[in-house]
């Protein structure tokens, strides 16, 4: 190379002004790219943690408890379902039964009514055939006074009978608005308790069969976020390859700005080295960015894959409901509906009390009829005597006996028959109230605890689950956004790779002089010091390659406080 084309310090240092920026770019851009993949990591990592907890969950012993008593309540109101329908049949009977009655018991007012007037038909027949006779007037004042008594003892009897139908028709009437407001409502709660509760079984068998499959895609992005790591780790070699390549051409620039004897094989020994070296950098960086990029689309599309199937497994928080919401949901409305079932089945067994003591004040005025008819028929059989021993004169009077003791007798068939009517009535009245009261009271309220119970284990079940998907749907998209943006910041980084071989080519023109056998003493210290300062085994293969045999030993000696980082590759 002739001294007219000699390559002047300044040519030399702009080369290396040049390569500090493609070395700024890589360096600023893996930067980015590891802060964007150290963030998204982290929070994939959350996220995978809280996902791979809820198999567990869903197996745990809360949930089997939780959705063998929720069994319980659908049985339960299955039963109930059953029970209000023989009720209501029941209820329909002792209308019907009650209603029976209104015939005997309107013949019963109807007899007392007619003694009433056979009676005033006694005394006026009486004191036609007598007289002022006490013996007849004792007759008819004892008559007139017990179809008073009858007519009173009916009276009364017919208002408590009245009542009774009052209340009997009003709690068919209340029986009628529930079945009106809750028909087939308890069939339809057992009904889909039964298909949640499936449901919630598919959903755990699903979550037990998945967590394999969770724990390997979550293993596989472990090494993902890995296998990233360590190809992001190709930027922070190729900046400590680049500066080393700088510094040689520093170095280089230095000997051919002052020691005019060095220049040209400074030159040649310096130009090949930097040059190969700049080559290889290049050539490495080209094939480990393609990796790292690949490693980062990989790793956030295994992140959309776990994040979908979580939001196939468990819901998709917003937009649809879990197992446990729907179930959760339709808890409280069977708890709903099962304290309005107590509160019907306490008014049934008001009613069932009020009916049996209604029949039991009817069955005392039963009996009172039957004193007066036993009383009405001995003062007619008295009467029949003495109108005997008036002959012709007493006939008439002996007809309205014999009338009277057909209208007592009458009287008794009539209360009587009106009573085996209203005996069946009470008899369902008890039946029914026993099944309204007692245990079965306090098993819908145990129902409700069972219930009540469930509903909580499920419900912190729940806002674990909501939890995770409110993360889910939080964090999910950021990180794939920063997953992809870190892949995006790498892709085009190869473009680098062509602008430090164009810097390789110009470096190769510094010098066209072919390598000397051996180099001269003065040269030998600056590659040693060059040489001490590379962290690639790479750099030190290349310069083993190029000098190896003409290398001496180092010149000064190795101070305590060298490069310890140096050493460790």
């Amino acid at each position: 190379m002739t001294n007219n084309n000699k390559p002047q310090a300044r040519d030399i240092s702009a080369l290396s002004t040049a390569l500090a920026k493609p070395r700024q770019e890589i360096e600023e851009a893996f930067v980015s790219v590891g802060s964007r993949l150290s963030e998204g990591a982290a929070m994939l990592n959350k996220l995978t943690r809280q996902f791979e907890a809820l198999p567990a969950a869903l197996q745990g012993e809360e949930v089997t408890e939780a959705s063998s008593q929720l069994r319980a309540v659908a049985r339960t109101a299955l039963q109930l379902t059953e029970d209000f329908a023989k009720e209501k049949a029941d209820l329909t009977r002792l209308v019907e039964v009650v209603s029976a009655a209104n015939s005997p018991i309107g013949e019963l007012r109807r007899t007392v009514k007619m003694i009433g007037i056979v009676s005033i038909n006694a005394r006026v027949t009486a004191a036609g055939i007598v007289g002022d006779s006490d013996d007849f007037e004792v007759f008819t004042t004892d008559i007139s006074t017990l179809s008073d008594s009858a007519r009173s003892t009916i009276h009364e009897f017919s208002q408590v009978y009245r009542q009774l139908v009052t209340e009997v028709d009003q709690a068919a009437g209340q029986r009628d608005r529930f079945d009106a407001a809750h028909a087939h409502t308890l069939t339809e709660l057992a009904h889909n308790l039964d298909e949640t509760l499936e449901a919630l079984d598919r959903q755990r068998q699903s979550a037990v069969a998945s967590s394999a499959e969770t724990g390997r895609v979550s293993r596989q992005i472990v090494g993902r976020i890995g296998s990233a790591v360590m190809a992001l780790q190709v930027g922070d070699s190729t900046r400590q390859r680049l500066e080393h390549v700088e510094a040689g051409l520093d170095s280089l620039a230095e000997i051919v700005g002052g020691d005019e004897t060095l220049a040209a094989e400074a030159l040649t020994a310096l130009s090949m080295l930097e040059q190969e070296q700049l080559r290889a950098t290049a050539a490495d960086f080209a094939g480990e960015v393609g990796e790292a990029e690949q490693a980062l689309q990989a790793l956030a599309s295994d992140a959309g894959t776990i994040m979908a199937r979580s939001r196939n497994l468990y819901g998709d928080g917003d937009n649809e409901a879990s197992a446990l919401t729907v179930l959760s949901a339709q808890l409280r409305v069977a708890t709903e509906i099962l304290r309005d079932c107590e509160m019907e089945r306490s008014k049934l067994e008001a009613v069932a009390a009020a009916v049996q003591q209604t029949v039991s004040i009817l069955l005392g005025h039963v009996a009172a009829v039957q004193d007066i008819e036993s009383n009405m028929r001995l003062v007619s059989l008295n009467a029949a005597v003495r109108c005997a021993q008036l002959g012709p004169r007493g006939a008439s009077l002996t007809v309205i006996a014999s009338q009277l003791r057909e209208l007592t007798t009458e009287t008794v068939v009539a209360a009587e028959a009106a009573m085996a009517q209203l005996d069946e009535a009470s008899a369902l009245a008890g039946a029914f109230g026993a099944a309204a009261g007692g245990d079965n009271a306090g098993q819908i309220g145990r129902l409700e605890q069972q219930a009540n119970h469930a509903m909580n284990l499920l419900t912190r079940l729940d806002e674990g689950l909501s939890a995770a998907m409110e993360s889910l749907n939080a964090d999910g998209p950021k990180v794939i956004s920063l997953l992809q943006a870190a892949a995006r910041g790498i892709d085009g980084q190869s473009r680098l790779s062509e602008s430090m071989d164009d810097i390789a080519m110009q470096i190769a023109g510094l010098s066209s002089d072919a390598m000397p056998d051996e180099l001269t003493a003065e040269l030998l210290p600056v590659l040693e010091r060059l040489r001490k300062t590379y962290t690639m085994e790479a750099e030190r293969q290349i310069h083993s390659r190029l000098f190896g045999g003409v290398v001496a030993a180092p010149v000064e000696e190795a101070s305590d406080d060298m490069d310890l980082e140096a050493l460790m590759f």
